[in-house]
């Protein structure tokens, strides 16, 4: 079966360069120019990948994303003219996959998309061979695995997928420090293009969801100079 791509873009000169591209490789892809059209789109048909422009009219590129990420992980590449690193981490904070500044080679993009689908269809691999349910309590926090639903103190916290899987491997591996070389390469992939300040934002961003106090720590801890681990 083709992979189904869906294509968001303003520009509709890049659309129709991308598309055709794409179709030559056998992909089939749906194209639209407008924030709200790719919303529903997401919401109504199943696609293997999103490639998203952030600068869209009626909704931006990070609105959807983060509407996506409430009903499904589909992979989704983000694309922008702004080459800002904190806007590629901005990116992937709202649940992106990866991110491509503008102007792009097609063939970088192929190659984005080869190894984010990659990806995707590992983890799907291994969840499907290890259906076995696994709920952990630390304290006030609970995490389920297989719903992905994290609770602290008996309401739900909303995590992004980076940073729910960043928390099912910590707490998985309680008192093991994973440098943020490590982190990187384990839940973003060995072939995630970013750097380790993605990583540090991510954890972050989870302390300041699931702790009372961000600034002091009671679940997951920096080990000075080494990386990070779950107590």
């Amino acid at each position: 079966m083709a992979t189904k791509v869906l294509l968001v873009d303003d520009e509709k000169l890049i659309v129709k360069g991308i598309k055709f591209s794409l179709e030559q490789d056998g992909m089939d892809v749906v194209a639209c120019h407008d924030g709200e059209e790719a919303l529903e789109l997401a919401r109504t048909q199943s696609f293997d990948l999103i490639v998203l422009d952030i600068m869209l009219p009626k909704m931006d590129g990070l609105e959807i994303c983060q509407a996506v990420r409430e009903f499904s992980q589909v992979p989704i590449i983000m694309l922008s003219a702004k080459s800002e690193d904190m806007d590629k981490i901005m990116g992937l904070e709202y649940g992106a996959d990866d991110y491509l500044t503008k102007p792009f080679n097609i063939l970088e993009l192929k190659a984005r998309m080869k190894a984010v689908l990659r990806r995707g269809t590992r983890k799907k691999k291994e969840t499907a061979s290890t259906p076995v349910k696994k709920v952990f309590q630390a304290r006030e926090l609970r995490v389920d695995t297989n719903s992905r639903r994290v609770m602290m103190e008996g309401k739900e916290v909303n995590l992004t997928a980076k940073e729910f899987d960043l928390l099912e491997l910590l707490i998985e591996n309680p008192d093991k420090v994973y440098s943020r070389e490590e982190l990187l390469s384990t839940v973003w992939g060995y072939d995630y293009p970013g750097d380790v300040r993605t990583v540090d934002v991510h954890v972050r961003r989870l302390r300041e969801k699931i702790e009372m106090t961000p600034s002091e720590p009671k679940y997951i801890h920096t080990k000075w100079g080494v990386g990070y681990y779950f107590k």
